[in-house]
């Protein structure tokens, strides 16, 4: 078994595989995510990528999919069931595939940059104002 730490996050994330070990899969499904890798017993708890890939997938590919119907449209003035067999289609294959490997990338990089919630700083001890002079 080949150490994570001697892969990429690159590399693991888009194989959607453990980021610890590079063995075990992420996944039960198309994405969501197990409990545990099988292989080392990582506990995916501690991944939360939310909507990120989901958003940065739209964001990328909606506008040149937009585009391109705005093209069609413009350019040959289709039935509305042209765009429907057409331009549908290629939004969907432009982001569905791409949506689980983005997901295990946020997920490793979650692990490799531990990662966390976010926490306010806790003050620190009131001084009493008297300084020690040598």
């Amino acid at each position: 078994m080949q150490s994570a730490t001697n892969q990429s996050m690159l590399s693991v994330g888009l194989r959607c595989r453990c980021p610890r070990c590079g063995e075990g899969q992420l996944f039960d499904g198309f994405i969501t995510l197990k409990p545990r890798c099988e292989a080392c017993g990582l506990d995916y708890r501690f991944a939360d990528p939310a909507d990120g890939p989901a958003f940065f997938i739209m964001m990328t590919m909606a506008f040149p999919v937009t585009a391109f119907g705005i093209w069609l449209e413009l350019a040959y003035d289709p039935p509305l069931w042209i765009h429907a067999v057409v331009t549908l289609p290629l939004l969907l294959l432009a982001c569905v595939p791409v949506i689980r490997p983005l997901k295990g990338l946020f997920i490793a990089s979650q692990y490799i940059n531990k990662a966390g919630e976010g926490r306010l700083a806790t003050p620190a001890a009131p001084s009493t104002g008297h300084t020690t002079k040598n």
